[in-house]
């Protein structure tokens, strides 16, 4: 198969109309759609990632109208949180309605739905006129993508389509929230944080543990490189060796928000210091990918103060651990 690389919204949602499979770019990582009506061409998505049928995916949006075609309950904390942060990184878990296959959901009775703030991708749904199914755009279980050349290390040859677009502004996943309970909980981290949901309803957290899966990133190990990936605590690992011992290597590499003391920095292959917490969210996946091209064995990440987005940072490195 040849993968397509097109600039023009009208070919890459013409793949969709036809019941295939495009990848496309969205303010947080590149997704990988298709119809969300279409059982086969949903099924295709499955396929090409190589993903378990329990996990459910997000249902993309280009209007706020097409809310109330796919969910046939839409709680007044929905409501308000649909007002305030769509279009945008957030995706609420409503009650779904029958037009929704069930390949859609894992099953549920529940549905997530998303509406991007990047218009490029806004533009795209509409063009494909009907709502688009997608995880991220990348084999499952490994590091999301932030640009297409991302996508195209693991689909290239593997889906006809790929849309040109920018690189992700924000690097992670949307946050998701599950607006069928009360209070609504957050099932994944993300860029809008807990705090700013909390200006909604303050009673809102992060669940801890749920019954059904109702969001991606919740059951499986996610977002993992190749390398094993060990986190750092004030320059000492929070579970193996002290910091003299991991140093030894070349084959390392370090990402994070404090510097190392000098005297490792030459013990690394590659070494990044965030500018910033969102540098290092932007950044994160990238970086991963970076260090398996290059055969980096280990992969160490400072940690980061659990609020904001940093919540979201944490999240993404515990998930990479072998549960």
């Amino acid at each position: 198969m040849k993968t397509i690389l097109t600039n023009k919204i009208s070919q890459a949602a013409a793949f969709i109309k036809k019941g295939e499979v495009c990848a496309f770019p969205t303010e947080t990582v590149w997704g990988l759609g298709a119809n969300a009506y279409d059982e086969k061409a949903v099924r295709r998505i499955f396929k090409a990632k190589g993903r378990p049928g329990d996990n459910p995916l997000i249902v993309h949006i280009s209007s706020k109208k097409d809310i109330k075609v796919l969910a046939s309950d839409i709680t007044d904390t929905a409501k308000k949180i649909i007002k305030q942060f769509f279009p945008g990184p957030v995706t609420v878990i409503l009650k779904k309605n029958e037009i929704v296959p069930d390949i859609v959901t894992a099953g549920l009775d529940t549905i997530a739905i998303r509406m991007p703030s990047l218009k490029l991708t806004r533009d795209f749904i509409k063009s494909c006129g009907v709502p688009v199914a997608a995880p991220s755009a990348n084999i499952s279980g490994s590091p999301s993508p932030t640009s297409f050349i991302h996508v195209l290390q693991d689909f290239e040859g593997k889906i006809p389509c790929l849309l040109i677009g920018p690189d992700a502004k924000y690097g992670l996943e949307s946050t998701v929230i599950d607006c069928t309970v009360e209070p609504a909980v957050v099932l994944r981290p993300g860029v809008v944080t807990i705090e700013e949901l909390r200006k909604i309803d303050k009673r809102i957290n992060l669940a801890i543990k749920t019954a059904k899966v109702k969001s991606p990133g919740q059951k499986y190990r996610h977002y993992a490189p190749s390398a094993q990936v060990r986190i750092i605590s004030d320059f000492k690992l929070s579970y193996w060796t002290p910091l003299e011992q991991f140093a030894d290597s070349k084959a390392k590499a370090y990402i994070g928000l404090k510097n190392l003391p000098k005297k490792y920095h030459g013990k690394f292959v590659r070494y990044y210091v965030a500018g910033n917490i969102e540098d290092y969210a932007r950044k994160l996946f990238a970086f991963f990918r970076m260090c398996d091209s290059m055969g980096i064995k280990t992969i160490y990440a400072g940690t980061v103060p659990e609020k904001g987005i940093g919540t979201a940072i944490m999240n993404r490195l515990r998930k990479t651990l072998t549960l």
